[in-house]
């Protein structure tokens, strides 16, 4: 007789995220991952392979609770622009309190990892690439709208929005909570490219 499992896999992903992104993937031990989500080294291996296995569920986990924020954002703001711009608030000032770091799991995943777990920064760079591409999907929907003139590039517009998220997460936890961030984030759409 076989024994089922015992533990709801979403849960355990969602704990184990909070964990990785907290302490990094080299800074979280197996004890401490083993405290977190209530299983043993053994469960841990049977259900996900490895730490990395898990690690690496968990950089998906992270990066599909991004698109699902996006997408709510982008519907339900009266234009896809203040969609936009409501999601890079979201990210930078209400998760920033709530979250386990300031800082974007998937970039604080590339600047951690080296060539030596290159899967797993294989698979951060593409989450990133991933949400860019989200990015110039609805810059691109905005355009059919009229929100964006035809001649503006929404590959480059994504891009640039990356860039700026993830340099106002970094810059903001140097300067504790103490910049004009709504200010700063309205900045970006109101200058080039867009």
């Amino acid at each position: 007789m076989t024994k089922s499992t015992k533990f709801d896999r979403e849960q355990v992903i969602d704990k184990a995220t909070n964990l990785y992104w907290q302490k990094g993937f080299h800074g979280t031990s197996m004890r401490q991952l083993q405290d977190v989500i209530d299983m043993r080294p053994g469960s841990i291996y049977a259900a996900f392979g490895s730490k990395e296995g898990l690690f690496k569920e968990t950089l998906a986990h992270y990066t599909q609770q991004g698109l699902l924020t996006l997408e709510r954002c982008c519907t339900t703001e009266h234009s896809i622009l203040a969609g936009l711009k409501a999601f890079v608030k979201e990210l930078i000032i209400v998760q920033a309190e709530q979250a386990p770091s300031s800082m974007c799991m998937l970039a604080k995943t590339i600047g951690e990892l080296t060539n030596d777990n290159s899967e797993l920064l294989d698979e951060a760079k593409s989450s990133l690439k991933t949400i860019e591409s989200a990015f110039q999907t609805q810059l691109e929907k905005a355009q059919l709208q009229g929100e964006i003139g035809l001649d503006k590039d929404c590959a480059l517009m994504a891009r640039h929005l990356q860039i700026q998220i993830a340099g106002l997460r970094t810059y903001s936890k140097a300067y504790d909570g103490q910049l004009p961030l709504a200010q700063m984030i309205d900045q970006i759409f109101d200058s080039p490219p867009f």
